[in-house]
């Protein structure tokens, strides 16, 4: 049996990049093919795979800014020729999803999202554009939305990376999915053999505005706890100009930094919505808790008053409200407990469970 693996773009290692290299770890003859390929940055990483990549790799600006592309990415996904393989396995957040496979072949989806720019986030997204950039999007976004229905039905088979997108899955597709959490790698974070906690709370992010990355600022502004935020991105500038002195911007960080801050913080603080979340897990996987607003896949990842605390509304009231209820309560989290809820995540148990769920479907296929 041939099989293929179709993913976004290889431009920076994130969470979707790592359930691709798990997959490879699955399928290790499997090519994989994906519009923009940054070897620079993922080449230690993809070293030993076969990558096609779509005529916008030509283009040196998609490496570094493949957003400006999005009009050309369906046709560059249906522009792969995938005739000769017997199963495709996509992952997709955008539009992996709408290759065009023989009728004889197995498509199967690991959905990390429908788009949020053209589906929920719509109207978040363009709302600080001007008046002609506004007009542009929402006709390309229109035109988007109706590519992207079509393209869902071209899968056969969709897996959900959380509870919280088979919702959406369910919503805009009209599809169902199997849930299968994303791979957290629970052999590198790990509890340090040093207990000693330190003075300061953690936010590992991009920093873009959907993150709410300035609910903590603010929050922490008004608590003159010290807060430590590592990641980059274009809302950095505005950021720093309204932090106190007691917040620390670390920028990029390498994973075994991230790993010690990880290991020795009080708590991460996670403001935003996400689909899963990986960064809460890799936390709670060195023993150390998570502040959250109760939205989103985190709260299929963290255990209420014991791997962490939630607030409800999403503002700095209700953070500041949540670290002061962790302050007065911190004993109450056991470091070796919350290592354990971390391991439900592990990669090996991603593994088994797409290998598995592959299995059974083409025994029932075949």
């Amino acid at each position: 049996m041939k099989i293929a693996i179709v993913h976004e773009w290889l431009t920076n290692l994130a969470g979707s990049e790592k359930v691709v290299l798990e997959l490879r770890k699955i399928f290790p003859e499997a090519p994989i093919y994906t519009l923009v390929y940054n070897e620079k940055k993922l080449g230690k990483y993809f070293k030993d795979c076969t990558i096609i990549t779509s005529n916008l790799q030509k283009n040196p600006l998609a490496k570094v800014k493949h957003q400006l592309f999005f009009n050309y990415m369906p046709k560059a996904f249906e522009s792969f020729d995938l005739s000769e393989f017997d199963l495709i396995i996509s992952s997709s957040s955008a539009f992996a999803k709408g290759v065009i496979t023989p009728p004889n072949s197995l498509h199967i989806c690991y959905c990390h999202t429908p788009p949020r720019y053209i589906w929920d986030m719509f109207h978040e997204y363009i709302k600080d554009y001007n008046f002609i950039i506004k007009k542009y999007l929402e006709k390309s976004f229109h035109n988007l939305r109706i590519w992207d229905s079509v393209a869902a039905n071209r899968v056969d088979y969709f897996i959900a990376n959380s509870n919280y997108v088979a919702n959406r899955i369910r919503k805009y597709y009209k599809r169902e999915s199997k849930v299968i959490y994303p791979p957290v790698d629970t052999e590198f974070y790990v509890p340090s053999s040093k207990k000693e906690i330190g003075n300061y709370y953690l936010i590992v992010s991009r920093l873009v505005s959907y993150k709410r990355i300035d609910i903590a600022v603010d929050a922490f502004n008004q608590l003159n706890e010290k807060l430590i935020i590592v990641g980059e991105g274009p809302e950095l500038k505005k950021l720093k100009s309204l932090a106190k002195k007691n917040i620390e911007f670390l920028g990029y960080q390498s994973e075994d930094t991230i790993r010690e801050l990880y290991q020795h913080c009080k708590a991460l603080i996670f403001p935003g919505v996400e689909d899963f979340g990986i960064v809460p897990v890799e936390v709670q996987a060195c023993g150390r808790p998570v502040i959250a607003f109760k939205k989103g896949g985190v709260v299929e990842t963290v255990e209420e008053n014991k791997t962490g605390i939630f607030f409800e509304k999403q503002n700095s009231e209700g953070l500041k409200e949540a670290i002061n209820r962790f302050e007065r309560n911190i004993e109450m989290f056991d470091s070796a407990y919350i290592r354990r809820h971390a391991e439900k995540f592990s990669a090996e148990r991603f593994r088994q469970e797409i290998s598995d769920y592959v299995n059974n479907i083409q025994k029932s296929a075949f």
